[in-house]
């Protein structure tokens, strides 16, 4: 820096004026600087100082060191500023319809030079992830949270009924839980997680005659438009179509599903945490929760 401020102005005084420091530091430091590589680097004179060619040669590599050294200092400012870097996001539902295509939109808007990666996933295999820190962040149903979790409460959506298109059901605009245990109702479930069934019967009461499909929603759907059964889904879910299903909304005031970001509680990212908070209060400007 001092090398390089001497060089342009051709005299230490205008060289320290730029830099805002003592015109007898430069001199030291760039006396200092040429004992400690052997060679002198300026002819100094009453005019000034000029570079020898021992100092032209070496003038170059100084330019370039200084600029590998700029942009550490401004990679590391962006680093710690959460500004650039990867979110690795885990969702147990697939991110379409809103609140959280919008919430992405304008993340993505907002910052541009962190990447974002997204893995469907089930409870179990998002809660083991986290643990051996392949995912960094979680979308998930409060349900579904592990005990040692880190969350916040993003947003509420209601619950419908996803219908075989011919199904006398359609007929009614509305139903209710009495409605629907007549019917069989399909699910996710896998060996190690049946968090979608559990809390369907906490919803509904007693007496469901659940199916159980270890596979994604699409899947499920497709079996309601095939006549299996019916199935439960959030709105958003619900703006997809999916030829043979229809929807019809359900009258229950627990009819909803909550939706929380998860991290681990000693996560130290700085640009997850710029993520986690940017949801955060997204969701409460837009009184989501």
């Amino acid at each position: 820096m001092y090398l390089e401020a001497s060089a342009t102005a051709g005299n230490f005084t205008r060289a320290a004026k730029s830099l805002g420091i003592n015109t007898s530091t430069v001199s030291r430091r760039v006396g200092r600087f040429e004992d400690e590589v052997g060679l002198a680097l300026f002819e100094r004179g009453h005019a000034g100082v000029h570079l020898t060619s021992g100092g032209k040669t070496v003038l170059p590599h100084i330019r370039r060191a200084l600029a590998e050294l700029a942009a550490i200092r401004r990679a590391g400012e962006q680093n710690g500023n959460g500004l650039v870097g990867e979110v690795r996001l885990a969702v147990r539902m697939p991110p379409v319809g809103e609140p959280l295509r919008e919430l992405l939109y304008i993340w993505r808007k907002r910052h541009p030079e962190v990447g974002l990666t997204v893995s469907e996933m089930n409870e179990g295999e998002i809660e083991t992830a986290m643990r051996e820190r392949r995912i960094d962040l979680a979308l998930v149903p409060r349900h579904t949270l592990w005990p040692d979790a880190a969350s916040v409460p993003l947003y509420r959506e209601r619950l419908l009924a996803a219908i075989p298109c011919e199904h006398p059901l359609l007929e009614q605009e509305a139903l209710d839980w009495e409605t629907l245990r007549r019917e069989t109702l399909l699910v996710q479930g896998w060996d190690n997680s049946q968090s979608a069934r559990a809390f369907y019967a906490l919803l509904m009461g007693c007496g469901i005659r659940f199916q159980t499909h270890a596979g994604s929603k699409q899947c499920v759907l497709a079996l309601v438009a095939a006549g299996f059964g019916v199935t439960l889904v959030t709105r958003s879910q619900s703006e997809v179509s999916v030829p043979g299903v229809a929807y019809r909304p359900i009258r229950e005031e627990n009819a909803w599903v909550q939706t929380e970001l998860a991290w681990r509680p000693e996560a130290e990212d700085s640009t997850v945490g710029r993520f986690v908070a940017f949801m955060r209060d997204e969701a409460r400007s837009r009184e989501l929760f």
